[in-house]
């Protein structure tokens, strides 16, 4: 694999301490069980993730596909986002793609190649199948009591669009795009695009997105809310490591409860959600991190958080 398509992961966040998982699975070995043509391919890993410095790097490997989702990648990364959401080394997640592209979604050359043989009522059953494979992605996404950052490089299409908006922010490079391109190839979007994005962004512009199936620069989204911060190009990997480092060293256990309000908050009831506000503040205010952060408030410094 060539040096420009892993995580980035600067000297100055090197250490001792830093570990890595490696998910070497037989790429093709899931998608053989669905007549894929990768099956048979050498062993490669369809996702890897390494640790260092509370830092979880989710590279998804698939550069010469543009990361498409296959069936390996789809169980890898529901697997991963559960190993990291136990593991209390992590205090920080960022999703990203191997080489040029972020994600462009489904492998349609694997959809294309089924329908070939498929007919009938059987083609529903596959694709509904294929389609609640995504969804364990999601809940683990929503379930990890650490920030998630995507950071994306050239194209989010489709199913990439669906996960970028499903990490909790985003950071793209300058000439990234984003388009839900389900339209162009005859179906509705999955992947919880349509959660996701009418809340972000808005009904309208989700039509828009949806309907006319056209690309969007990091910019626009930015500007729409669904982009947090847009970056030069080259500016990318150090703009990411750097807020990555900076979410590491924060208080860990209350971000993960800051998630679960935020996001109950677009279901709750007002009155529900004010008592959720108390709740969780008081669970935060009997950990450590907030002895520490109400220490150096009023010692007048920085406030240094273990995550306790």
């Amino acid at each position: 694999m060539p040096a420009s398509a892993r995580a980035t992961v600067p000297a100055a966040m090197r250490g001792p301490s830093g570990a890595s998982l490696r998910f070497q699975r037989p790429r093709g070995a899931l998608d053989q069980e669905q007549g894929s043509e990768n099956a048979g391919e050498a062993i490669m890993a369809d996702l890897e993730t390494t640790i260092e410095n509370g830092i979880a790097r989710v590279v998804m490997n698939r550069p010469d596909a543009r990361n498409a989702l296959s069936m390996d990648m789809r169980a890898m990364m529901s697997e991963t986002f559960h190993e990291l959401e136990k593991d209390d080394s992590v205090r920080c997640v960022v999703l990203e793609g191997a080489g040029d592209h972020f994600m462009a979604g489904g492998d349609v050359k694997n959809m294309h190649e089924y329908l070939k043989t498929a007919s009938g009522p059987e083609i529903e059953n596959y694709f509904v199948n294929r389609i609640h494979n995504l969804h364990p992605i999601m809940f683990a996404m929503r379930r990890m009591p650490k920030p998630i950052v995507a950071k994306v490089r050239g194209a989010a299409a489709g199913a990439g669009v669906s996960v970028a908006a499903a990490c909790d922010l985003i950071i793209a490079a300058e000439s990234s795009f984003f388009t839900l391109a389900y339209v162009h190839i005859g179906t509705t979007p999955d992947g919880s695009a349509s959660f996701h994005l009418p809340r972000a962004i808005g009904i309208k512009k989700t039509m828009e997105m949806t309907l006319l199936g056209d690309r969007f620069t990091s910019q626009q989204m930015a500007d729409h809310g669904l982009v947090n911060f847009v970056v030069p190009d080259a500016e990318l990997d150090d703009e990411t490591d750097r807020l990555a480092t900076r979410l590491a060293n924060g208080p860990t256990f209350v971000y993960g409860q800051a998630k679960k309000l935020m996001y109950r908050s677009q279901q709750n009831e007002f009155e529900s959600q004010l008592q959720m506000e108390g709740e969780m503040f008081a669970s935060c205010a009997s950990r450590q991190d907030y002895r520490e952060g109400v220490a150096a408030f009023v010692e007048k410094r920085k406030a240094k958080f273990t995550g306790k």
